[in-house]
């Protein structure tokens, strides 16, 4: 069956913030099996417009997975970008205890900057990568607010209560230059936009007006209301998921 050409449009940061729902027997630490699941998510919507099953994941006899069906190599799957941003790179101090942290030997930035050095390697993975403002503040993780409102007199914080708060900058920028230059050049046909933030909405109206056809995959997450009123279609349904 002859496919449209398709891209895959990821925004990188919410990808890894919804891995965990979306794969749950990946690690999102893992830059292998982040690019594993980067890999899974373009292989079932290639699958699911040509009508056939999604793949699954299969066990490799070293205890690692694959897929079972690669649609990389696919004409019809024009190319998966992914929008991301590096770590910062900076000493700062934790807000209750006051001691210092070093950014940059973290897990979450060594497992980061690991996982972009694996996207850059995979086939038909572009990643375009913006910053990190330099300016941010710390917020108050959800299960720290619920003790707190739960519980206001005996709550009482720490450091691991809260979490970087930063902006993205150039993300925005770069991911909507990318949709107009695809949709002015007639490269696809499809656009794949894993994404939640209202923010993409331009990009998704100009590739409409050209006639792309844009469906969304929020990986199960609550996608702004105009995001979803601007788009083709809406994936992410339970037989969507990886078994």
């Amino acid at each position: 069956m002859n496919l449209m050409p398709t891209a895959v449009v990821i925004d990188g940061a919410y990808f890894l913030r919804r891995f965990k729902h979306r794969y749950p027997i990946l690690d999102a630490m893992n830059p292998n099996d982040v690019g594993l699941g980067v890999m899974w998510l373009a292989a079932t919507h290639m699958a699911l417009s040509s009508g056939e099953a999604p793949p699954k994941f299969e066990e490799l006899p070293d205890g690692g997975k694959t897929l079972s069906k690669d649609w990389l190599e696919s004409r019809e799957l024009y190319r998966i970008f992914f929008y991301d941003c590096p770590p910062l790179s900076k000493k700062i101090h934790y807000p209750v205890s006051k001691k210092s942290l070093d950014l940059t030997k973290t897990d979450t930035a060594v497992a980061r900057l690991k996982i972009h050095d694996r996207l850059q390697k995979l086939r038909k993975v572009a990643l375009r990568l913006g910053r990190l403002n330099d300016s941010f503040d710390w917020r108050p993780k959800p299960d720290a607010v619920n003790r707190w409102i739960n519980d206001p007199a005996a709550f009482q914080p720490h450091d691991d209560d809260f979490e970087i708060n930063t902006i993205q900058k150039g993300v925005d920028m770069r991911l909507g230059l990318d949709v107009a230059s695809m949709a002015f050049k007639r490269q696809v046909d499809r656009i794949i936009l894993v994404a939640a933030d209202g923010d993409f909405v331009p990009a998704v109206k100009l590739a409409r007006r050209e006639g792309i056809d844009v469906i969304l995959d929020s990986l199960g997450g609550i996608a702004a209301k105009d995001l979803i009123a601007n788009v083709d279609g809406v994936r992410g349904a339970p037989t969507d998921k990886p078994i």
